[in-house]
């Protein structure tokens, strides 16, 4: 037997639900996906392209809308486009499960798509398929962090991955050209080279020294930051490539 709706109810697609609780009661309003994060980078301003509905609610999938009193009571203000900026502003955006499984699975990939092109396997310095890596965190038990970026999470998870998975993986080293004057290499030639793991080209002429390293990513702000200050701005240090190739 089919279930007549009122007429006057709005069937809400694509929704985003922003909740804020304040004064002891909840608050929600109903925006159009992706806008929220649009409005708090500043890159939306018009509310009416955030919301769906020009409303305060306090429950968006049951239809109830809030009560001015009680507006006025946690805001002090019954005015929609200053209570919808706090909520919107101070609000948590509620997630469905299905959405909040999508997004998981496409940090997840993202993740391991960056472990992929920043380490290699040590026995042959050739990167592993994404997907490999991706069993390999399932298998450490990593666990995602919503609130972050993936790139954010990228050194966490290489440690975890290097220290609690069967997978043998290191970082890709990257391959740099540094140059310096002549007189600045003989001084500091022995300190470059500590921070490098293969010397690739090593050349000396009258005026500039001259190497190309294969160094741990880590060693570049190290190599850089002794080249600024021994320098005196004739010293550099440039990414010729990330990843090593297999030798």
């Amino acid at each position: 037997m089919p279930i007549n709706q009122p007429s006057n109810q709005i069937k809400l697609t694509n929704v985003s639900i922003v909740r804020l609780k304040k004064g002891g009661k909840r608050f929600e309003i109903a925006c159009y996906k992706n806008k929220v994060q649009e409005w708090r980078n500043g890159v939306e301003t018009n509310l009416d392209d955030v919301l769906q509905i020009s409303n305060v609610f306090m429950n968006v999938s049951k239809g109830e809308v809030a009560k001015h009193g009680d507006l006025k009571k946690a805001f002090g203000t019954t005015e929609v486009s200053d209570i919808v900026s706090e909520i919107l502003k101070k609000g948590e955006v509620q997630v469905g499960e299905k959405e909040r499984e999508h997004d998981q699975s496409a940090l997840r990939k993202e993740i391991a798509t960056l472990v992929a092109e920043k380490c290699v396997d040590p026995s042959t310095q050739r990167p592993y398929p994404v997907a490999m890596i991706e069993k390999a965190m399932a298998e450490a038990g990593y666990s995602l962090k919503p609130n972050k970026n993936a790139k954010s999470q990228v050194s966490e998870c290489i440690k975890i991955l290097q220290s609690d998975s069967t997978l043998p993986i290191q970082r890709a080293h990257m391959r740099v050209r540094v140059t310096m004057p002549s007189a600045d290499g003989k001084r500091l030639r022995e300190k470059v080279l500590e921070g490098g793991e293969k010397v690739e080209e090593n050349e000396v002429n009258q005026d500039e020294w001259e190497v190309i390293l294969l160094i741990d990513p880590s060693q570049f702000r190290v190599i850089n930051e002794l080249l600024q200050k021994e320098c005196k701005g004739k010293g550099r240090i440039e990414t010729i490539t990330f990843a090593a190739t297999a030798t």
